[in-house]
């Protein structure tokens, strides 16, 4: 009786609340509290597109108003219970924030309220409070709303990270190391910015959504920019793997090795959003599934390289088996890190791509000819089925098979052969070799043939 009088009174308000909104839209009021409060209307219609026109117009005309929405925005996802208002205020962020520029104040003023406590989206404190399966639609809210949270941190970045060219490397040692730090520190968060897509799976009556799934399109096509951008950056990361220092090598290869997880789990959930018709097929990404011999390979290689460093700096102190490429005492050592370093990633790629030193590398043949004799093949040939020239006392033919003359080696490999005239008591065995097989028809001494 309480849930459904929960539900009566949350529908009430919410309808209320839109109501007043379009009576004071009709009477040439309108502002961007009253544009939420339409567009987050409590149906089952999709998110019109209209309102998000409406809001950017707004934003072209007059910059102020980001304050405005973001004050409004945290007002109506705070104050409301119902699924369908909460997720269409999310879908309406997350519209606005692909729609504007990198650099846009809405961002800003977001954070603004979220570190003043004036906005939560993680932990998000929604309750559902409007259906008879709150569950699964307050488990979907707050997963969106978490991954809303983090992409606002990650936008804060760089803005050249989420742009689809390629990156040029600098040329120099020092500007590429630093290139290289820089990714490190971003690639972790995309990593997290796609376990908190996955997470966004839909559940029992949540999944069955005409409006989950198409917040459901947005979500996916957003986790496709993020891998794209992940395997760019993770793929330059290991050409320069053997240049860093052990430091960095060691954050490589622990992001490394959890991608190569992450990706089987990335697998089966496109997998399941093919299946559930979120997006064409022909827009997934290819998934690189990490084989488990290449994050052996890797661990190996940094094992030998701690070696290396634990060997050439005597002053690195047990307790810090991290070095940088500045800790070496002298130029000595510092050439031989070098090239022990190269010793090794030589070692590393000849072991697990053997196909990058096959192409250049010539194969001998397996039998090799001496150009000095003039023989033809075809006197090789006859040389080699001649069975004439074998002496009698080394190969002898018998009528149960093949053996060495000699019988004191008794442990010598027999071959035996089949002979269907072996029960045959009119058989005569014969010590002829076959190269006379063709006289025995018209010689008298051997009447019954072979």
């Amino acid at each position: 009786m309480n849930r459904r009088f929960r539900q009566v009174f949350t529908a009430l308000r919410e309808h209320s609340c839109v109501s007043y909104a379009k009576i004071a839209t009709i009477g040439g009021f309108c502002n961007v509290d009253l544009i939420i409060v339409k567009a987050t209307a409590p149906d089952d219609l999709p998110l019109s597109d209209k309102y998000v026109h409406q809001l950017l117009k707004i934003f072209s005309i007059s910059p102020s108003c980001y304050r405005s929405f973001s004050l409004s925005f945290a007002r109506r996802f705070g104050k409301t219970r119902s699924w369908r208002v909460a997720l269409k205020c999310l879908l309406l962020l997350h519209r606005l924030l692909r729609s504007l520029p990198e650099d846009s104040p809405i961002r800003s003023e977001l954070l603004w309220n979220r570190s003043n406590g004036l906005i939560s989206l993680y932990p998000c404190r929604f309750q559902d409070a409007s259906s008879s399966n709150p569950e699964s639609y307050t488990t979907f809210i707050r997963s969106y709303a978490h991954l809303l949270d983090e992409a606002l941190g990650c936008f804060m970045l760089d803005d050249q990270v989420f742009s689809n060219e390629d990156l040029e490397m600098p040329e120099s040692l020092p500007e590429k190391m630093k290139e290289m730090g820089r990714m490190l520190e971003i690639l972790p968060q995309l990593q997290s910015l796609i376990d908190r897509v996955m997470d966004c799976r839909p559940t029992a009556n949540a999944a069955r959504s005409i409006l989950i799934q198409s917040a459901m399109k947005y979500i996916i096509r957003d986790s496709f920019i993020y891998y794209s951008i992940f395997r760019r950056d993770v793929v330059l990361v290991l050409d320069n793997l053997f240049q860093m220092p052990y430091r960095s090598c060691i954050a490589a290869f622990r992001i490394y090795k959890k991608a190569a997880l992450q990706a089987n789990q990335l697998w089966e959930f496109y997998d399941w959003c093919r299946l559930m018709g979120f997006c064409g097929c022909y827009e997934y990404p290819f998934v690189d599934r990490i084989p488990q011999i290449q994050i052996q390979a890797l661990e190996t290689f940094i094992n030998g390289m701690w070696q290396l460093t634990e060997s050439s700096s005597p002053t690195t102190s047990p307790s810090s088996p991290f070095m940088d490429s500045r800790s070496s005492s002298t130029e000595d050592d510092r050439d031989k890190q070098v090239v022990v370093v190269s010793t090794l990633k030589e070692k590393f790629e000849r072991s697990y791509f053997p196909e990058k030193f096959d192409k250049d590398e010539e194969r001998e043949p397996l039998i090799l000819l001496d150009d000095s004799e003039n023989d033809s093949w075809e006197d090789l040939f006859e040389a080699s089925v001649n069975l004439s020239c074998v002496q009698r006392n080394n190969l002898l033919l018998y009528n149960k098979g093949f053996n060495y003359s000699n019988e004191s080696e008794k442990d010598e490999w027999k071959i035996q052969v089949y002979n269907p005239n072996a029960s045959n008591p009119f058989y005569q065995p014969s010590s002829m070799p076959i190269c006379y097989a063709q006289y025995a028809s018209s010689d008298p001494k051997y009447p019954w043939g072979l």
